[in-house]
């Protein structure tokens, strides 16, 4: 059964594999072409903190899916205790296994706790809700659990930590002893972070089981007794935490270590700043960054989910207010808070989700490549069609983006031609900064190459350019790397940097 070997454990003798509290085996998932999951599997002991790490695209999230009951294997079984996962149309018989503490929030902001703990089931039984046994039942739940928090507070009012709290409460009273806990310190300061493993641990003692899953490598050191690594859809290890060093962990997420990357020659870049970054800092995202990016450099500002990165890329584009600090585009410095202002100075913007952000789905190829220029569409507001167009066809041709013209909607393209419609309209003001977010997400191996042409010409033209990414393709060709971890600018990494250490100093392993 793949189970880690223990040397005791209840009912067993010495040196005998224990009856894994969760097991994973053979799993494997596909959507459409795409395999999320290739043969995979875990096993997790009763009582332990288990780590499951992994670069993006691992397949961690489609794991978590599958052991909570939102999505069946192609193949592969799930076991709790020994026997085998409840049908997916069993909803309670799921809740009663395990529950997830997700990084976004569950809680019901316009209902109280007791209203929260008791969701879908406020009448205990009943036809008729009693409000007074609801608040006493939370409170012994609460209670029970050790959850210092008011059962009549209005959830809106509770702390993100007090949120995660409640959270794990209510799973614990479904009968749950298996708790994913997904990215559970992203939004935490140090303090809280430390109260929260305070409370992992009381309730390890008490049986309770969690599958930790982070970005923050060394908090799997501080808080879990063994790790699975995933890499590319595929298991790579499983080990008790203490027998995976650091080094060893970075190379299982990455594959084989690769001592300097093969980068082509460019020129230094040289002149004053096109893009100057001073002091920036937003609340309880990041603060203080400082950063430069002269004409034709390209700059990467690389980190992990929760490091500020891309809140600093919003910031610089207007989608953010700084709070302290200033942006300056060639001298110029757009008003905080304004993409107006950021376009007007001359930045072009790729940002981080295409479908959310960066393309009106039922607007054509044309409209949407051009909606940054409108006055280079026509004189006095009125749209030129044919200059439109022509603009359009340029694009289409430069990016090689597969459509049938430039009428097609953008909704009936593949994801790589999407984006790279969002490329389009990012390059149309010819702009003196290119400011990207995973410029290359979720897209093909031909469409990421295109991308990144464009991005080295772009550079080659004498434009600044900074790459916000964690994906190490992304980032091949950046004359330097600027690395965030928590919040601030913690190393920087010149041409001719290795996979492992880049990894290592984004996911705060490094010195």
């Amino acid at each position: 059964m793949n189970a880690l070997t223990h040397p005791t454990g209840p009912d067993s003798t010495p040196g005998a594999p224990i009856t894994p509290l969760v097991l994973a085996e053979g799993i494997t998932k596909r959507f459409g072409p795409t395999v999320a999951l290739n043969d995979v599997r875990i096993s997790i002991q009763a009582g332990r903190t288990h780590a499951l790490v992994g670069r993006n695209g691992a397949g961690k999230s489609t794991l978590v899916s599958i052991l909570t009951g939102l999505e069946a294997p192609n193949e592969g079984q799930v076991y709790f205790n020994g026997e085998a996962a409840p049908p997916l149309t069993d909803s309670d018989a799921w809740r009663a296994r395990v529950a997830c503490v997700y990084q976004k929030s569950t809680i019901v902001p316009g209902l109280s706790v007791a209203e929260n703990l008791f969701i879908n089931r406020q009448g205990l039984g009943r036809r008729v809700i009693n409000w007074k046994s609801l608040r006493r039942q939370a409170a012994l739940i609460l209670d029970e659990w050790e959850v210092p928090v008011d059962v009549n507070m209005a959830a809106e009012d509770l702390t993100v930590e007090q949120r995660q709290l409640v959270e794990i409460a209510r799973s614990l009273s479904y009968g749950a002893r298996f708790i994913i806990l997904d990215e559970p310190t992203a939004q935490l300061d140090g303090m809280a972070i430390k109260r929260l493993f305070r409370r992992i641990r009381d309730l390890q003692a008490q049986g309770v089981t969690f599958l930790f899953i982070s970005h923050h490598l060394a908090e799997t050191y501080e808080i879990c007794q063994d790790i699975t690594v995933y890499r590319d859809a595929k298991w790579v290890t499983t080990a008790p935490v203490e027998d995976l060093g650091h080094a060893a962990l970075v190379e299982a997420m990455t594959g084989e270590s690769v001592a300097h990357t093969e980068v082509s020659s460019r020129p230094a870049a040289t002149g004053p700043a096109v893009l100057e970054i001073a002091g920036l800092g937003v609340e309880g995202q990041f603060q203080d960054v400082t950063l430069a990016v002269r004409p034709g450099e390209i700059v990467g500002l690389a980190g992990g989910g929760a490091s500020g990165k891309a809140e600093v890329a919003e910031t610089i584009v207007g989608l953010r207010k700084a709070e302290t600090g200033t942006v300056a585009v060639a001298g110029a410095t757009p008003a905080p808070g304004s993409v107006r202002d950021a376009l007007k100075a001359g930045i072009g913007f790729v940002p981080r989700d295409r479908h959310e952000e960066g393309l009106i789905p039922e607007m054509s190829v044309a409209d949407n490549a051009t909606l940054s220029v409108p006055e280079r569409l026509g004189p006095y507001g009125l749209l030129s069609r044919s200059r439109r167009d022509r603009m359009a066809r340029q694009a289409i041709v430069d990016l090689d983006i597969k459509t049938f013209g430039p009428d097609q909607s953008v909704e009936g393209l593949s994801g790589g031609n999407q984006q790279k419609v969002v490329m389009a309209r990012a390059l149309a003001s010819d702009p003196r900064v290119l400011v990207l977010i995973t410029p290359t997400a979720g897209v093909d191996v031909r469409s990421k190459q295109t991308l990144m042409d464009a991005v080295r010409k772009v550079g080659d033209d004498g434009a600044g350019v900074l790459v916000v990414s964690d994906e190490l393709d992304d980032l091949r060709d950046c004359d330097r790397i600027l690395v965030m971890f928590q919040g601030a600018i913690t190393q920087e990494f010149s041409r001719g940097w290795g996979d492992t250490e880049l990894v290592a100093a984004m996911e705060g392993l490094s010195k």
